[in-house]
């Protein structure tokens, strides 16, 4: 397949697409495109895909140390499974991307990649998770095949609630049930209740995210939390990170977790607190800067279920 060059972004644009990156430098010209639609020169959205699955796996575990295997399996899952997502939220998307600063220059938007081509794209993405998600039990395959119906259905939130940073959280928490299920056979209460956690999680770290565009997204017509909670997002961010906090050390306290879990998890909520409390909502660039220091988080509270086992 062959696409043209990647437009370069006009001077003054806020765009999510970083011209000169490794996908420039090193990947085959015909494949840039592709790379870009999944997303793989952005890596913070599958790190946020993939801590719910880990944190799962780390809490299930019999003994201190996770199965690394299972880990490996589930960081290639997210990688492609976050690729599909952005892809189908790409090609519904399009005409709205096309009208909004940062996103214009997407690979759908700017004519580098047709429908078509982004179809058969998704389908080459969807079979390596399906490959990937026959490696687990029965239960975690249902899950798996189950929650093609949020990554399916989650782009369509932003036209029908003002609240589509709740279905996101339902789509990509859904790790914290299938981490659950792939060690131990069985949904049960801990993981019903990281997945609570990570669903305030990402109402948090997303508004902080959506407010990027919250000026392209009053004028074109897309809802969000940013746009509904508008002047008072801080004070409900840091209700949704609290939330977030007190879910996971009760996750963590169903699962026999004790030790310096709380401390260190007290760590990870210090942190949720630096984002809010120094975060710009009117800088585009801090905006997403607060989104992605939301990886430090993921690693913290990883951190802790491991000491919580020892």
């Amino acid at each position: 397949m062959t696409s043209p060059a990647s437009p370069a972004p006009a001077p003054g644009d806020y765009t999510d697409i970083r011209v000169g990156d490794w996908i420039d430098r090193y990947a085959p010209a015909p494949i840039r495109p592709y790379l870009r639609l999944a997303r793989l020169d952005r890596p913070i959205g599958t790190w946020l895909l993939l801590f719910p699955g880990w944190w799962s796996i780390a809490l299930a575990g019999a003994g201190p140390l996770p199965d690394l295997w299972m880990m490996a399996l589930f960081g290639i899952g997210a990688v492609v499974m976050r690729g599909a997502g952005c892809t189908v939220n790409d090609i519904l998307d399009r005409d709205f991307d096309a009208m909004v600063e940062r996103t214009r220059t997407r690979p759908i938007p700017s004519g580098q990649v047709s429908v078509k081509q982004a179809l058969a794209f998704l389908v080459f993405q969807l079979l390596i998770g399906l490959a990937i998600l026959a490696q687990f039990n029965g239960l975690t395959i249902g899950l798996g095949v189950l929650s093609l119906v949020l990554v399916f259905t989650y782009p369509l939130m932003k036209r029908i609630t003002w609240w589509p940073q709740a279905f996101l959280g339902l789509t990509f928490n859904w790790g914290a049930l299938m981490g659950w299920t792939a060690v131990r056979g069985e949904l049960e209460w801990p993981a019903l209740a990281l997945y609570a956690a990570g669903i305030v999680w990402t109402l948090g770290y997303d508004t902080i995210y959506a407010h990027q565009d919250k000026e392209d997204d009053a004028r074109i017509g897309v809802k969000s939390t940013a746009l509904r909670l508008g002047d008072q997002s801080k004070i409900w961010i840091y209700g949704f990170y609290t939330l977030t906090f007190v879910g996971i050390g009760i996750a963590g306290r169903l699962a026999g977790l004790g030790g310096l879990y709380l401390p260190l998890l007290s760590l990870a909520a210090l942190q949720l607190s630096w984002q809010v409390a120094t975060w710009n909502p009117d800088d585009q660039t801090d905006c997403l800067t607060k989104f992605k220091s939301n990886r430090w988080f993921g690693w913290l509270v990883l951190a802790a279920i491991l000491a919580g086992k020892v």
